[in-house]
């Protein structure tokens, strides 16, 4: 696994992203081959960055069109629309730069036989690589150890995530009596016994132990983990290695000894002044940039319905203080009045036509860029919810109160990760995100989050 923005990823990812980025060049130095019948293009440095920009434009397509995701693309027709989709955005922006940079241009012709030939790598490619996921080749095998409740969502979620780099090879229960309730591959081993587990582990080549049990006194296996761990084999406590594998807490199983003794929550003086500055000069670039949008959005909100175009209202902020947000008005005047404080619902008939657009647009949401240029708020930190709300999450969800370390943010890790939430699970999953968040805060997890809030604006995910 590697360490990338905070986050783990398997190798196996990171390679195909490069590989597929060589494809995408290799096409275009095809094409030049068989059209030209020339080789002397391989020492022609110019011709290899106009192809190198058009491999960067090509990728954030396929990325910003969630061909990265193979649960979302994982069939030959699915990859092949998606493809197209991107193929199609592609060419768009590259004559957007042709027309300003006509300098960078590739012949057409070479241009029209590369994405011919575009499609057919790729696609061929990605079956490939889409045929080595569902056969689990290049995993790393693991043992769990434990059969507790954090150790059945460690399962659950390297069965879901086809690609998420890990097999789980044998599963040894809390106790040999214990039977489990749930559906086990055939390819899983569970064994009762905790003994020789260096022999096993060794034996069935494995190299790493994850640790998930429910009750750790007594039953511990204390002797068996440090043969394990001084024979070389990783051992990982198991809400660490969720982290790892989900880029989330489980705040619902982890323990408060775990949040004590763990990696993260680095604070510093420097990093505090560096996230400011980012919130002072993206927030106010925005502000000119935007203007336009900010003025027809308010002539539109007016011209619809009664009331006031900013939408205003307290909110808990950083250390549990009360600030006033401020949005684009989105729900009729007073929409409130008769139910009380409630979340948004999908359909909600309190929202207006106008309302419907810019929530789905996030465009309701520019007003806050204030909010961050006076220091309330960031660009990126927990959602801000109203008191009546936290209040109450506070009293029934662990660790909850911790979420107001640091500054509530417009756009955040939970907001792109898991969208609107309506319900105390929603409240709960969220806050494994924002918890992951503030225990790895950094500026570059910072630049991950907004370039995906972009994807996000862009394909309407998430809103109500």
């Amino acid at each position: 696994m590697l360490r990338l923005l905070k986050q783990y990823f398997p190798i196996r990812n990171i390679l195909f992203f490069i590989i597929e980025g060589f494809v995408i060049f290799g096409s275009f130095l095809l094409a030049t081959l068989i059209l030209t019948e020339s080789e002397s293009f391989f020492f022609d440095l110019f011709l290899c960055l106009k192809i190198f920009l058009v491999v960067c434009i090509c990728q954030a397509c396929l990325y910003y069109n969630d061909l990265y995701d193979f649960k979302a693309a994982s069939t030959i027709v699915e990859v092949s629309i998606r493809l197209l989709q991107s193929l199609g955005i592609t060419s768009i922006v590259l004559g957007l730069i042709y027309w300003a940079f006509p300098v960078v241009i590739i012949n057409q012709f070479i241009f029209i036989l590369s994405i011919g030939l575009l499609l057919i790598f790729i696609i061929g490619w990605r079956l490939l690589y889409i045929f080595i996921i569902k056969k689990g080749i290049f995993n790393q095998n693991i043992i769990l150890l434990g059969s507790s409740p954090l150790a059945l969502d460690i399962l659950n979620e390297i069965d879901s995530e086809p690609d998420c780099g890990y097999s789980v090879c044998v599963i040894i229960p809390d106790s040999e009596e214990e039977v489990l309730n749930i559906n086990i591959s055939k390819k899983i081993s569970v064994r009762k016994e905790k003994k020789d587990l260096c022999s096993l582990a060794k034996e069935t080549g494995i190299n790493k132990v994850i640790v998930a049990l429910k009750e750790q006194r007594g039953s511990f296996p204390t002797n068996e983990l440090i043969r394990c761990r001084t024979a070389g084999i990783e051992v990982l406590e198991g809400s660490s290695f969720y982290e790892m594998l989900t880029g989330k807490l489980l705040v619902t199983q982890i323990k408060p000894s775990w949040l004590i003794f763990s990696e993260g929550f680095k604070k510093s003086k420097f990093k505090t002044l560096v996230k400011r500055l980012e919130d002072i000069l993206i927030s106010l670039m925005m502000l000119i940039l935007l203007a336009p949008i900010l003025v027809i959005v308010s002539i539109l909100i007016k011209l619809e319905s009664k009331g006031q175009v900013l939408f205003s209202q307290d909110r808990v902020g950083q250390k549990k203080k009360e600030f006033r947000m401020h949005k684009f008005r989105s729900m009729v005047e007073n929409a409130e009045k008769l139910s009380g404080p409630v979340w948004a619902q999908t359909d909600d008939a309190r929202i207006t036509k106008v309302g419907k657009i810019i929530r789905k647009l996030r465009i309701d949401e520019l007003p806050q860029l204030w909010d961050v240029l006076t220091g309330k708020m960031s660009m990126v930190g927990p959602r801000p919810e109203r008191k009546h709300f936290t209040d109450e999450l506070e009293k029934k969800i662990p660790f909850y109160s911790e979420r107001f370390i640091v500054k509530p943010g417009i756009t955040g890790w939970a907001q792109i990760s898991y969208g609107y939430g309506a319900t105390m699970d929603d409240a709960i999953e969220k806050l494994n995100f924002d918890l992951f968040y503030i225990k790895n805060l950094s500026i570059l997890l910072d630049v991950l989050i907004l370039l995906r809030t972009a994807k996000t604006v862009l394909f309407g995910k998430g809103a109500r």
